[in-house]
């Protein structure tokens, strides 16, 4: 692949302070190590974690292959007692399973009632609350989810973005992380907020030509790293092993930015979705026009967009 590669910067000993002045400002992904994360790093094994969290039912994602797609939703929704589910995310064969001995297991928790409720683990997982501490790196009003994630050896999540920023939390085990900055989302083949390309290490150029122009930012995560994922940053990420992870995600922006009826902090800005609308409108009357000059008063809206809205202060 052409593009350019670049190695997702690490600090030690980040304060709080340091984090929020000098960090934070540049809104690029880091990862952070030496924070204090509580005991989970060391306690949070299969056979504690199947003990804590009992026989209590959780929603997962079960699919036959590594990597899981979201547009075609190459994978199934089941549901397994937390216990079981861990026992099986850590083995590589299973002799129970859905669909094959070798499926892949994720699980993306949720709130009580998903539709209106987000996911916190200190509430859905009240028993493993005192074990973890979040990054005291933003407000405490501006918390608005921590999403416990357990993941098989192997399993590979879709890139994507969010709209909120978010701390990566690597409990136990491993990931890499590849990101891409939002300024090269045109070559990314987007389907909503989610990317085509699955096979981001070989990608099909046939099919994804200007997919080598996207750089890539790339980590190691092991337990105990922080990594942080700024709002909109594309992430794909890969379980090197069995592992469990957090994210805690927050409001960077005022409150009436976002979608009230967003729980999982992936739903376009309300300003964004308006937009979005108008310019669908405004697409709708474009096709009255014969192709000629639907075509050149579309080239007279991209050069307009890009002279009004695009920012001189990104890369």
């Amino acid at each position: 692949m052409a593009g350019h590669r670049f190695a997702v910067p690490r600090f030690e000993g980040v304060s709080r302070e340091q984090f929020i002045e000098h960090l934070y400002p540049q809104r690029k992904p880091l990862v952070l190590e030496g924070i204090d994360l509580g005991a989970c790093t060391s306690k949070w094994t299969v056979d504690y974690l199947s003990q804590i969290g009992g026989r209590k039912e959780v929603k997962i994602h079960v699919a036959a292959v590594a990597q899981m797609d979201f547009i075609s939703k190459n994978f199934v929704y089941r549901t397994l007692p937390f216990d079981k589910l861990v026992q099986r995310a850590a083995e590589e064969k299973h002799t129970e399973f859905f669909i094959s001995e070798d499926e892949k297991y994720y699980l993306r928790s949720l709130g009580e009632d998903p539709r209106k409720d987000v996911a916190d683990i200190r509430k859905q997982f009240p028993l493993l609350e005192g074990d973890i501490k979040f990054p005291k790196f933003f407000k405490e009003e501006q918390f608005f989810s921590s999403v416990f994630r357990i993941s098989s050896p192997g399993l590979q999540l879709w890139t994507h973005y969010d709209v909120m920023d978010n701390f990566l939390i690597q409990v136990t085990g491993k990931k890499r992380v590849v990101l891409f900055s939002p300024r090269d989302a045109q070559y990314l083949y987007l389907s909503g907020s989610k990317s085509e390309v699955l096979n981001i290490d070989n990608p099909d150029l046939a099919k994804y030509p200007l997919f080598s122009k996207a750089r890539r930012y790339e980590c190691s995560l092991k337990a105990g790293d922080v990594l942080f994922i700024p709002a909109l940053w594309f992430h794909n990420v890969i379980s090197e092993e069995f592992g469990v992870g957090v994210n805690v995600f927050w409001k960077h922006l005022p409150s009436e930015c976002y979608d009230k009826t967003d729980t999982y902090g992936n739903k376009d800005l309300t300003a964004a979705s308006r937009a979005v609308q108008i310019l669908d409108r405004a697409l709708k009357t474009l096709a009255e026009l014969p192709e000629e000059y639907r075509d050149f008063y579309a080239r007279r809206m991209v050069l307009h967009i890009q002279d009004k809205a695009y920012s001189k202060n990104f890369e």
